[in-house]
């Protein structure tokens, strides 16, 4: 397998129950946040919101992020008076499902689709971004200038870490 030509490219509708398989790959089987299912299928709850990035490689997904300006977030739900975290902004979006196929980690995936992730945020003026990563990838985050905030959440047995960022400090760091 070459792995150095994945592509990657926004979502298509076609693409969604590859995507739904890939999240429940990695967020049921691997991290187990959500029970498994029959179908292997795993839908996520802001499906209608997210704007989808893949990185696709022979056909087959092996990353993804997606994006979501419409509140409440994944975030609100989880911490209340979630503003009160943050730094002043004019335009928030959450950042979510950030996640690349064990055997594609440390290739340049993750960065590929952050240099595709950015700019499109950038460009629709977004200046601030949340997210709740893992926290077994927290150096991952805070190099990409993630900032932790607030307590964890999710479970004791698959912890999140909040975050924000600033999209005009990564704006130099990325082809806007």
């Amino acid at each position: 397998m070459e792995e150095s030509k994945f592509e990657i490219k926004y979502a298509t509708q076609e693409e969604f129950d590859k995507i739904h398989k890939f999240n429940h790959e990695i967020f049921a089987e691997e991290i187990p946040q959500h029970e498994q299912r029959e179908n292997n299928l795993l839908v996520d709850s802001f499906h209608e919101l997210n704007t989808y990035i893949v990185a696709k490689l022979k056909n087959e997904i092996v990353g993804m992020v997606c994006y979501n300006a419409v509140r409440p977030f994944s975030l609100d739900k989880k911490l209340d008076n979630l503003d009160a975290y943050l730094p002043t902004h004019n335009n928030l979006v959450e950042v979510r499902l950030f996640a690349v196929r064990k055997d594609m980690r440390k290739k340049g995936v993750a960065l590929a689709m952050l240099m595709v992730l950015i700019p499109d945020l950038i460009s629709k003026g977004y200046d601030l971004g949340v997210i709740s990563g893992t926290t077994r990838e927290i150096e991952l985050y805070k190099n990409i200038g993630a900032e932790p905030f607030g307590p964890l959440v999710g479970s004791p047995e698959v912890p999140y870490q909040p975050m924000y960022f600033s999209l005009k400090n990564l704006k130099g760091s990325f082809k806007v």
